[in-house]
């Protein structure tokens, strides 16, 4: 099932601890050999990785003079532990994600969108009177928590519409946003455009969604290494940004091919199955991945913006400095 990085409340302050051990992050080259680089990718192998092992499939890292692994990470892995630990060089991370990571005093730049759309939605019945975000007053939310993307989603979606979340009753259900609609437990749920609305879709159950950023930018899933990364190895983070990229291209033009080289790295696919239910997602997927005329690009003002959002919103644990949480001088010129 696919999850875009299912983290608890903000990050455990004992990371910023292990900051100082980045300094020895894998990676290091001997002169005249292939970098080698890790990617934390913060969930088991999955069809929304795709352009990850496209990347690597197709050579595309490769040839931009780079040797990639991936580390997935496993439910309930800490995500920036093992990128602090230098145990990775770069993270598919979102950037609400890092400015979390940034205000516990983690030094974490996002370089470079993939996703540019924040993937999650407001989901309820097709025949419910909750037409707006205006309408959600009084009534019942389910969400997983109250932390990650559906949760800062729904505050945003709230915010909008000149609510709290004192307007309304958000109840924890963990990942069952599906069985908590359809059993009329919740008026409305907070799910993934790419997970939870194909999910109604298979139980022939009629949604509507409600996006989440119409008036509030927030940042979806993207690239991101510590500064010790970018001041250490700088033409190496622009090799696997360029190349990623690359192979965020080649699979919105053949999402059939890249179905078929995902089989490689996401072993269930294998089952037909899995694979149609694979394709339903990468489908879904893809529009969340359209890239402007700057793929990678993130416009600076959005990126305050969601930074005081955040803060206002009490998603962050201190003050930051926003600006220096991005640099987008690495992407492909």
């Amino acid at each position: 099932m696919l999850r875009m990085s299912p983290r608890h409340p903000l990050l455990s302050v004992a990371l910023a601890a292990l900051v100082a051990l980045a300094a020895t992050a894998c990676g290091t080259a001997t002169a005249g050999s292939t970098p080698k680089l890790t990617i934390g990718l913060t969930y088991v192998p999955n069809i929304q990785f795709a352009p990850f092992y496209v990347a690597d499939s197709l050579g595309y890292y490769k040839d931009a003079g780079v040797s990639i692994t991936f580390h997935h990470h496993a439910a309930g892995e800490d995500e920036f532990a093992a990128l602090t630990a230098g145990q990775e060089n770069m993270i598919f991370a979102s950037g609400d994600e890092v400015l979390q990571a940034r205000s516990h005093s983690v030094p974490i730049v996002y370089l470079a969108e993939v996703f540019t759309q924040y993937p999650v939605a407001l989901i309820v019945p097709a025949d419910s009177p909750i037409k707006t975000a205006a309408d959600l007053k009084g009534h019942t939310i389910g969400v997983p928590g109250t932390y990650g993307a559906t949760y800062i989603g729904l505050l945003a979606l709230l915010q909008s519409a000149g609510l709290t979340a004192k307007d309304v009753t958000i109840q924890s259900v963990g990942y069952t946003q599906v069985a908590a609609l359809l059993g009329h437990k919740v008026d409305a749920v907070m799910g993934y455009l790419n997970n939870e609305a194909i999910q109604f879709q298979k139980s022939n159950f009629p949604v509507r969604t409600l996006p989440v950023t119409s008036t509030q930018p927030l940042i979806s899933n993207g690239l991101a290494a510590l500064q010790s990364e970018l001041d250490a190895h700088p033409s190496d983070v622009k090799a696997v940004i360029a190349a990623t990229l690359k192979g965020v291209a080649y699979v919105d033009a053949h999402p059939d091919q890249a179905l078929t080289i995902s089989k490689k790295y996401v072993p269930d696919l294998s089952d037909p199955a899995n694979a149609a239910d694979a394709m339903a997602v990468l489908q879904a997927t893809i529009p969340l991945w359209q890239p402007g005329s700057h793929p990678g690009a993130v416009d600076a003002s959005a990126w305050a913006s969601m930074s005081s959002f955040l803060a206002s919103s009490g998603q962050l644990a201190g003050q930051i400095d926003a600006s220096k949480a991005l640099n987008t001088t690495y992407l492909p010129r």
